[in-house]
């Protein structure tokens, strides 16, 4: 019994060690690449939840507490409150841009180097053996899975966090009255 909860617990563990092993190289940077996106999706989502409000009440207590709301001076003053909100929104959002279409890349490179594999086996064996051929096509087609797994999975959470910045700083430019 306690072999079986152990097996089970290690299981996500055993499975990403075989798609490692059946994928090659690219497939580590592939997770690599999942680990630092998920870790930032995870840091925005705590920002959101967490630290933006707060931030939101620094803000509107700084501007309300202006005696002045109207004079050239105080308008610059409301555009940079709301820049450095929409700053802290939108920070690590460009590398979480980057990361979600960097994966099916890295898995389309461990597809051609799959598929070099196959070719230089054909080319040894000068036919095309089907068991030659096999682990190259498997390699190629494990990474092509792999990059557009991880990369599906950071699709929503960008647009999520893109989106909601986007409607906060607007919020928070109707909250800032003149």
């Amino acid at each position: 019994m306690l072999d079986r909860i152990v097996e089970t617990l290690f299981y996500p563990y055993t499975a990403v060690q075989e798609m490692i092993r059946a994928g090659g190289p690219f497939v580590v940077l592939i997770y690599l690449c999942g680990v630092v996106m998920w870790t930032l999706v995870i840091e925005r989502w705590w920002y959101f939840s967490r630290m933006l409000p707060g931030e939101i009440e620094r803000t509107l207590h700084t501007w309300n507490s202006r005696d002045e709301h109207q004079s050239w001076c105080a308008r610059q003053i409301r555009r940079y409150l709301i820049s450095r909100l929409n700053a802290g929104m939108s920070a690590n959002m460009p590398l979480l841009r980057v990361l979600v279409p960097l994966s099916p890349l890295l898995g389309l490179i461990g597809t051609v180097s799959g598929m070099l594999q196959v070719f230089d086996s054909m080319a040894l064996r000068g036919s095309a053996d089907a068991r030659a051929m096999a682990s190259g096509v498997s390699e190629a087609m494990t990474c092509t899975m792999t990059g557009l797994a991880v990369s599906i999975t950071g699709l929503y959470p960008v647009y999520y966090f893109q989106n909601r910045a986007r409607l906060e700083t607007e919020h928070m430019s109707d909250k800032l009255s003149y």
